[in-house]
């Protein structure tokens, strides 16, 4: 327990550890300071504010503490506290990374003033032996049946979607029209009807039963199809409800499948053979996998690091974690779904994502100890350079290279990815690579 000596003559501090990662910083304002602030307070208040039988301002203070004590003291709590804690902090040499719990009673005139702030610190981290971390690096290697099977995935994709001749028997693969209205126990219910809608037999995206029930009818057919909505089906009033579809056949169309060769390359994009179609299919599986290795070979070498590393995390760092990836899933959610079913996912996510954003917060803490005790940095040349990466070519883009350089806070961002990077390659040195 140790006390700061603090230039401001009108504060005192003491500083508490309470735990590794938690402090407490207790605070006291001496009465002279106190009392400026109360008498600033009832100064301002008795301009404002018209009380009976007295002019505008000449209300007496004791009359206005009678009226108005409680509203000021809580007022003046606030103003007290945000008007020390800062200076408090920083004397007491603590560096927070949350958000200060505050807790304070009510200031009275002519008495100091005292509070406590809690403060979560980062952790003291040991590092252990960093060598021969076990990780696992996936060969890249694409398969002639992955090319076949994307270009296949791509013939069905550029087919044209065209009508069967008259009399045709609905089968797998077909596509139908229907018009159709359901009911359940004799009454139609919400969503149950269309016109128009374009079914694709043995896909799948209908309730189960609903497409199989189609096969072998052909357009001007009416269907009677039955079928049990699932019991985890979105719309709880008819989960685990049978239902029956009237269903009228409008017309059978199937997938004219193009033929694999060089004009459907040249149909697909920019390429001038089947041939230069299959090798930029095979850089693009390629650059996929190499992600995915990458991807892998970091994740189990971090995972390998942690299991070496044992200290506590601060709890307000997952909070502030947490709370930037539901902010990001939010915007990405917005103008998808209404606003009540975007925060009831958001309330499931929270419970679900905490344990990777408290991964996440441990992982950033250990990469953030080794680069200080390796003295690993970043000069502004390399963040500089990140950022042409990014742009492309400058003299394309000078305008948005410029606006982006002078971005403060993705400069920061991309000062700790290449960080990260740099200690992440120390890392794989002297890992144990399968």
């Amino acid at each position: 327990m140790t006390k700061a000596q603090m230039k401001d003559a009108s504060i005192r501090v003491e500083t508490i550890e309470s735990t590794p990662i938690l402090h407490t910083i207790e605070i006291e304002v001496d009465a002279a300071r106190v009392r400026k602030v109360f008498d600033r307070a009832y100064r301002d208040l008795a301009k404002r504010v018209q009380v009976k039988g007295f002019r505008p301002g000449k209300a007496p203070r004791s009359v206005l503490e009678k009226l108005y004590g409680a509203s000021v003291a809580e007022q003046l709590e606030q103003t007290l506290v945000s008007e020390t804690l800062a200076a408090a902090v920083e004397l007491s040499g603590i560096q927070p990374v949350s958000e200060p719990a505050i807790s304070a009673g009510k200031p009275v005139p002519d008495a100091s003033f005292k509070y406590t702030a809690c403060l979560e610190v980062s952790p003291e981290i040991e590092l252990p032996d960093l060598s021969g971390l076990p990780a696992i690096r996936p060969e890249v290697l694409v398969e002639d049946a992955e090319i076949d099977e994307r270009l296949e995935e791509l013939r069905i994709a550029h087919a044209p979607i065209v009508e069967e001749d008259e009399g045709t028997a609905i089968a797998r693969g077909h596509i139908a029209t229907i018009d159709f209205v359901g009911r359940i126990d004799g009454e139609r219910f919400e969503g149950g009807s269309g016109q128009g809608v374009q079914i694709e037999i043995g896909a799948g995206r209908f309730i189960p039963g609903f497409e199989d029930q189609l096969t072998g009818a052909q357009a001007g057919d009416d269907r009677e199809v039955r079928v049990t909505f699932p019991g985890s089906y979105s719309n709880a009033e008819i989960a685990g409800k049978e239902a029956v579809f009237a269903a009228h056949v409008v017309d059978v169309r199937k997938r004219k499948i193009p033929e694999l060769d060089d004009e459907f390359a040249k149909d697909v994009g920019d390429f001038d053979s089947l041939e230069a179609l299959r090798a930029r299919i095979r850089a693009d599986l390629e650059s996929g996998q190499e992600r995915a290795s990458k991807e892998t070979f970091r994740t189990t070498m971090l995972d390998a690091l942690l299991e070496r590393m044992d200290f506590a995390v601060p709890p307000g760092m997952v909070d502030r974690q947490l709370q930037n990836q539901l902010a990001s899933a939010q915007r990405r959610l917005e103008g998808q779904q209404d606003h009540d079913a975007v925060h009831a996912q958001l309330d499931r996510w929270r419970e679900e994502w905490r344990p990777r954003a408290e991964l996440d917060v441990r992982e950033m803490l250990a990469l953030q100890a080794i680069a200080k005790a390796q003295g690993i940095e970043v000069a502004d040349d390399e963040v500089a350079a990140r950022i042409d990466e990014l742009v492309g070519e400058p003299e394309q883009q000078a305008a948005r290279l410029r606006e982006l350089r002078e971005d403060e806070q993705l400069r920061g961002a991309l000062r700790l990815q290449l960080r990260d990077e740099k200690v992440l390659d120390f890392l794989a040195s002297t890992a144990k690579i399968e």
